[in-house]
């Protein structure tokens, strides 16, 4: 047998190279196709449903109270149109409120579970509301916070509710917190039609706001014990309550 000469060497690596390219290409064929990497997110199917929040960080001084009255004034002027107009497409809602000294400070929450695409419609019907509008360019509203209606993060019922409690109330109470929040609302509005003053300008209207804030309260301090606890107390059965008092309250039930 004859030595390999060096061009001949040379050759027969190229062929090598060659055929493991060919191997390369067409080892997996042809049904290992090397599938093209992407990071697009699926938009969630269109009967979807999962809970969304649409926040107002209200304006809040130091050295000053929050405006807790403001939260009226959103719930009645800006939510109560939506759920007018939305509300058979919306299968649970409530409102939250919370003023703590913190980065995320006084807000005013509005939350919903529904389809991703009803999301979008209420979140565009809200941000179209003058008197929201209003609000942000005088600032007493500062930012209005929504989620991405591209993915749904909190698709089941007890998403919402506090973690810490039992699987079964974390399930049920989101019905009961609607309720709560219809009342409130209803109440609002309730006190705002019986007013003989109807408010022009913005000024005028967070006082109007400020006045039936007042009689909310009112109610709630004289009526909601026997109302609202007490009743609650006996739809459970008069059983025994474990009471977390977070500030100076009278209980009578």
């Amino acid at each position: 047998m004859q030595g390999f000469r060096p061009g001949h060497i040379a050759f027969f690596i190229l062929g090598l190279l060659a055929l493991f390219a060919v191997l390369a290409m067409g080892g997996c064929a042809p049904n290992c196709a090397v599938q093209p990497v992407s990071n697009r997110i699926s938009p969630p199917q269109p009967s979807a449903q999962g809970w969304w929040y649409e926040s107002f960080k209200i304006d809040w001084p130091k050295g000053q109270a929050p405006a807790w009255s403001m939260d009226l004034l959103i719930a009645h002027q800006i939510i109560k149109p939506v759920l007018i107009r939305y509300g058979n497409e919306i299968v649970l809602w409530r409102f939250h409120r919370r003023a703590v000294r913190d980065s995320a400070g006084d807000q005013f929450s509005f939350i919903f579970y529904t389809t991703a695409q009803n999301a979008r419609k209420i979140y565009a019907a809200i941000g179209s509301n003058p008197v929201l509008g209003q609000l942000l360019a005088k600032g007493l509203i500062v930012q209005v916070i929504t989620d991405d209606t591209n993915k749904i993060t909190r698709p089941k019922i007890e998403d919402t509710s506090d973690p810490n409690w039992s699987k079964p109330l974390q399930k049920a109470w989101p019905y009961f917190i609607m309720g709560a929040s219809q009342t409130w609302l209803d109440l609002i509005s309730q006190y705002a039609g019986r007013a003989k003053e109807r408010p022009r300008s913005l000024n005028e209207r967070v006082s109007f706001y400020q006045k039936i804030d007042q009689k909310v309260d009112a109610t709630w301090t004289k009526e909601g014990g026997h109302a609202f606890l007490h009743h609650l107390d006996a739809l459970f059965g008069y059983g025994p309550l474990d009471v977390v008092v977070h500030r100076k309250v009278k209980l009578q039930f």
